[in-house]
């Protein structure tokens, strides 16, 4: 038995000359275009990252709550401390909520650091709509 070109294993297909047309060569790669793409996309994440962490992320003004107490059914003393620059202020917004998780109360609350401290404590009174759980610091953010 004779083998065929058929039955003959190989890694690319014999074509008669002339049948089917002029192959087409291999297409050149060009790597500089994916290399441009990948450093554009790089660049695009990076404004996005740094953008993001402006808005969100700056660590200066880091508020921790120390107590709350004097809980009446109108009132709650918060008292918390707040990191900022040396010398620096802050405008923190603090809530109060009741035993279902509604808030009841919310205010904003300037901070002020003396000259040489970063984390003043603030004690503030808070007037609630309703007997309030818990007191909590949402956020702080520099004031303008």
């Amino acid at each position: 038995m004779t083998e065929t070109n058929a039955t003959r294993s190989s890694d690319t297909p014999v074509f008669p000359e002339g049948r089917y047309g002029h192959r087409r060569a291999a297409g050149r790669r060009r790597p500089w275009i994916s290399a441009l793409l990948a450093v554009a996309l790089l660049g695009v994440l990076g404004l996005a990252a740094t953008r993001l962490y402006r808005q969100y992320g700056d660590p200066t003004y880091d508020a921790q709550v120390i107590t709350y107490t004097d809980i009446t059914d109108t009132q709650l003393r918060l008292v918390f401390r707040v990191t900022v620059p040396s010398g620096g202020s802050a405008v923190c917004a603090v809530r109060a909520r009741s035993r279902d998780g509604a808030e009841v109360a919310r205010e904003e609350v300037r901070v002020d650091a003396p000259p040489g401290e970063r984390q003043p404590v603030v004690e503030h009174l808070m007037t609630t709509k309703a007997k309030a759980l818990l007191g909590e610091v949402l956020r702080c953010r520099a004031a303008e």
